[in-house]
């Protein structure tokens, strides 16, 4: 089944970008997909977030990941009122010179199923891109932010109902209180929405503090 991560542009020609794990190549490839026109196409956005689903449950076991139990990392969020601390949380980034020109940050709700057939866990995440420029410490807001999108997916045995900020003004923003190589802290909230209902999902209390490139809380 499909989860979240519907993926950003990607033309990188620097060392970073690495999920450390077999499928990195498979990973990066998708990157390559533009999302600088708002209008993304829903069923390329389903596409894309069922590719990074398998990518990332496939990493889930290797040797790169974070003890949740003793780790201090974190990726957690309220959604419509119910607290989530996120499962196989990751925080990556790509940018040439030294520079973050672009991050994303994602997790599940729950572990991945270990039976075949089960549903795959709903997912959050979100990412920005500074084609050029830098992303910094400071806050970062749709619609204001030209190249910055937010989505939540939730997995039903119809397919999967996608949530995000690419079709109306809501705001969703992200503050970076601190980012470098060895990873990234900062706080987020804001409204994602589904274009065919309307539906409005809340996200309030949203914080992440995240390694480069290593699984936290494993499932």
């Amino acid at each position: 089944m499909l989860s979240a991560f519907e993926v950003g542009k990607f033309a990188m020609n620097s060392k970073k970008y690495m999920m450390k794990c077999s499928n990195i190549d498979d990973f990066k490839a998708m990157k390559s997909f533009s999302f600088k026109n708002k209008t993304v196409h829903f069923a390329k956005q389903l596409f894309y977030v069922s590719i990074l689903s398998i990518l990332f449950s496939a990493c889930s076991s290797n040797d790169n990941e974070s003890n949740n139990n003793q780790s201090e990392y974190y990726f957690k969020a309220t959604l419509d009122g119910r607290k989530i601390n996120y499962y196989d949380a990751n925080f990556q980034f790509s940018g040439n010179n030294g520079r973050f020109e672009h991050i994303i940050i994602g997790g599940f709700e729950t572990p991945h199923p270990k039976t075949p057939g089960q549903l795959a866990p709903n997912s959050l995440d979100f990412e920005i891109w500074r084609t050029g420029g830098n992303i910094a410490e400071g806050t970062y807001s749709t619609p204001l932010e030209p190249e910055m999108i937010a989505r939540y997916a939730v997995q039903t045995k119809e397919g999967t109902i996608v949530y995000n900020t690419s079709i109306a003004d809501d705001v969703f923003t992200v503050k970076i209180e601190s980012i470098s190589e060895k990873g990234i802290k900062g706080t987020f909230s804001g409204k994602l929405r589904n274009m065919d209902s309307g539906v409005v999902v809340e996200v309030t209390e949203g914080s992440f503090y995240l390694p480069d490139s290593v699984l936290v809380n494993p499932s």
